[in-house]
């Protein structure tokens, strides 16, 4: 295992928004970027906390990831909203496009909100539970760079393209899902790269199509898809929900969201909330979600997330001492 270091959630939070800072980073979208990447450390979604500060600052150098790019915010109707990232940093775009939407959907009873020309977004379940904790039902889609080949094909041409859902409920935290369409996310990949470890069977095949347990042969290959021709089908709406809808690019078009050349990635995210109106609803819920945890050798999607959350708030995070090590660097350069 890689050496940690043991940061509490207000310093690591502290230590990315000066680290974005330092490239230019607007002071609200480097705290929003830093936010989110501490988010997912916390959930123990690794793949899309620090081991991310490194490819996105040397994208901003190169000009890949504009540093200032301007988000432009247009209603497309009273439950509909376009958010233009401007091909920036996804996390602020996200918020702007929450910011605006919420509201729509807590008067309207549900909102659309297109994200598009934008970035990685890591993990979704951050975004989703801001809606859940407002309230209302959230669903949230991305696409990202090509990864998975259609069913029966070897040549990638959808993303991993997450899908995730979250719902308030009467009592307790609210129910989050966030799952990925390759058998894992894309990101676990890369973290095992940066670290030097190998990764399990059965995640990824190489460039000939062969079983590998090398992350950077996996990188260079496809993901494994969950749920065979049914896993590439999702795969297949959610290209069409993320990039079609949103004006953005397909995944097969995407430029990578790991090499500091080449063009931006340009992916789409769509989310939707919707203001549960049924009197009993959050009731109802609780009944469904107590009657799955109460039966022997099952644990409710979400409950790692949950206690890992917890664990991070309550002790603080064990970070590889790597990444935290490059974002003091990159910190005390200001």
């Amino acid at each position: 295992m890689p050496e940690t270091t043991r940061l509490s959630l207000s310093d690591a939070t502290q230590l990315l928004t000066d680290a974005f800072a330092t490239q230019g980073v607007p002071a609200k979208a480097a705290a929003s970027t830093a936010r989110a990447l501490v988010a997912a450390q916390a959930e123990g979604q690794a793949g899309h906390g620090f081991s991310r500060l490194g490819d996105y600052v040397a994208q901003i150098q190169t000009g890949k990831l504009p540093h200032d790019a301007a988000i432009t915010v247009t209603e497309r109707g009273p439950a509909s909203i376009h958010v233009d990232a401007g091909c920036g940093l996804a996390y602020p775009a996200l918020e702007a496009a929450l910011e605006a939407g919420l509201p729509r959907a807590l008067s309207q009873g549900i909102c659309v909100m297109a994200v598009g020309n934008t970035h990685h977004c890591g993990a979704l379940s951050v975004q989703v539970s801001k809606i859940a904790d407002a309230g209302l039902i959230g669903l949230m889609v991305a696409n990202t760079p090509k990864a998975i080949a259609p069913f029966g094909g070897s040549q990638a041409v959808y993303g991993t393209n997450p899908i995730a859902f979250a719902t308030p409920r009467a009592s307790g935290e609210p129910l989050v899902i966030d799952l990925s369409l390759s058998r894992v996310a894309r990101g676990k990949v890369m973290n095992a790269n940066k670290i030097g470890q190998p990764i399990p069977e059965g995640w990824a095949m190489d460039a000939d199509g062969q079983p590998t347990t090398d992350p950077e042969a996996a990188l260079q290959g496809t993901m494994v898809p969950i749920g065979g021709a049914k896993g590439t089908a999702l795969a297949l709406m959610v290209e069409l929900l993320a990039a079609a809808f949103t004006g953005s690019a397909f995944s097969g078009e995407a430029g990578s969201f790991f090499t500091p050349e080449g063009a931006p990635p340009r992916v789409g995210q769509t989310i939707i909330a919707i203001r549960p109106d049924a009197a009993d609803y959050a009731e109802r819920v609780n009944a469904l979600l107590g009657e799955i945890a109460g039966m022997e050798g099952v644990r409710l999607p979400g409950a790692r997330r949950s206690a890992a959350m917890a664990k991070a708030q309550a002790d603080g995070l064990d970070v590889p001492t790597i990444f935290v090590d490059q974002a003091r660097a990159l910190a005390q350069r200001g």
